[in-house]
């Protein structure tokens, strides 16, 4: 089942070409990149930006992150459905760790490259 019901969201500056479905982090002030690492402090989930490509946002433009609710994130290994998640080096959703930060839990399993939802309510540190 497809878990996609986003609370609160808000729209920032991309410092950086972006992917959909990617955990993000801010990089300065109201502009985000892609989280590069598990003690990045992860903010969200981006989600339609504003160009013409819909598969990401290009730098400069804007981009929707979604900051709680139930979004779809790509996965970047394997995950089983309520695994706490952090990002990998590209931004996307994998298993923590203990002493990780987490974006959230997932709610449903999957493997690499699939999207999959987690539910951004559980963000802090694992």
């Amino acid at each position: 089942m497809r878990f996609n019901k986003p609370g609160d969201r808000i729209s920032l500056i991309a410092g950086a070409t972006i992917s959909r479905y990617r955990i993000l982090k801010y990089s300065a002030q109201s502009t985000v990149i892609q989280a590069a690492a598990a003690s990045d402090s992860l903010l969200g989930v981006s989600g339609a930006g504003d160009g013409a490509d819909p598969s990401m946002v290009v730098s400069g433009a804007r981009v929707d992150v979604i900051l709680s609710g139930q979004a779809f994130v790509e996965y970047g290994g394997n995950v089983t459905r309520g695994a706490v998640l952090t990002a990998d080096s590209i931004g996307r959703a994998v298993a923590a760790s203990s002493g990780n930060r987490v974006i959230g839990i997932a709610l449903e399993s999957g493997v690499s490259g699939d999207v999959g939802s987690v539910d951004l309510t559980a963000k802090g540190i694992y």
